[in-house]
């Protein structure tokens, strides 16, 4: 018999961070359904703010100011790290109607068809060369949002915008040069004034919901925190893991909401959505092996 090799455990933290962040992901909808009666553009203004104020002290207190400085005096940063901020901000708007709208199915599609919209993306603006496993994913994706359209009379517009503009944000993002935490600092800063004054807005009109009540007001403050909390986790699992094995990892995320969805919510899941969401399936195992095939030794360390 061989001897089994050592695991490496850079690698089991990696695994660990990256399964810690996209499970928190998945569970976002629990926490965004608390809201009772809480416009989401509202939790949105409040998610920007209290991000924005928590990363500044988490970036005190980890000691990283210079790369947020050196985005900030170069102007000709900022051009694209605007671009990630606002689309970024439209998706988590977004998503946090869907969850208020009890429509987390079409927010589960959205991130499933994430990774597909990057390979669409990566031909159309980057002129990248795709696998032909690549292809027939993006055609399959495509194939199922027809059949809903057409079935179904409707397009499903939600998962469409949550895919499109994540997708948007990653292929700006790889642009920037700033780490997640950085990045993310950055982009609430840039939109910090216009929540600031959104949510002066708000009260002016009387129609804030901030220190209306404790747990509303606790829920508020709560939505900056988690926000930055699974980045966390996910910076850490992207400094140990190579990024096939993160994009394994990643359909986490919607496969819980998935199930949140059905067994939480009870939103109904019609034959034809089924179909389309196995096509979709089927699209992302075709992606992945790909992916995963190009990339030997996927789960050691970089």
């Amino acid at each position: 018999m061989h001897p089994t090799p050592p695991r490496d455990p850079e690698a089991v933290k990696g695994v660990t961070f990256g399964l810690t962040a996209y499970t928190m992901w998945g569970c976002f909808p629990l926490f965004f359904a608390l809201f009772d009666g809480v416009p989401a553009v509202e939790i949105l203004v409040h998610r920007i703010l209290w991000s924005c104020l928590f990363l500044v002290g988490l970036i005190t207190l980890l000691r990283r100011w210079p790369p947020v400085v050196a985005a900030l005096v170069e102007p000709r940063r900022l051009g694209r790290v605007l671009a990630c901020a606002l689309l970024i901000g439209f998706n988590w708007g977004m998503y946090i109607y869907a969850v208020e709208t009890r429509q987390v199915l079409q927010a589960s599609l959205g991130y499933f068809l994430t990774p597909l919209v990057n390979v669409a993306l990566g031909m159309l603006v980057l002129r990248e060369v795709m696998a032909r496993l690549q292809l027939v994913a993006l055609g399959l994706a495509s194939l199922a949002i027809a059949i809903q359209f057409l079935m179904l009379g409707e397009l499903p517009w939600i998962s469409l915008l949550l895919a499109l503009s994540f997708g948007s944000y990653g292929l700006f993002r790889k642009q920037v040069p700033l780490d997640g935490l950085s990045g993310l600092f950055v982009e609430t800063l840039l939109l910090f004034p216009v929540a600031l004054i959104a949510l002066a807005g708000f009260s002016w009109k009387g129609t804030s919901h901030f220190l209306g009540d404790t747990q509303t007001t606790a829920l508020l403050i709560a939505s900056g925190v988690i926000t930055a909390l699974p980045l966390m986790a996910f910076a850490g699992a992207a400094r140990r893991l190579r990024l096939a094995t993160l994009g394994f990892l990643m359909y986490i995320n919607p496969s819980i909401q998935f199930l949140i969805a059905l067994a939480v919510f009870g939103e109904p899941l019609s034959p034809i959505q089924l179909v389309t969401f196995i096509m979709i399936w089927t699209g992302l195992a075709l992606y992945s092996w790909s992916a995963w095939q190009s990339r030997p030794g996927q789960l050691s360390a970089r």
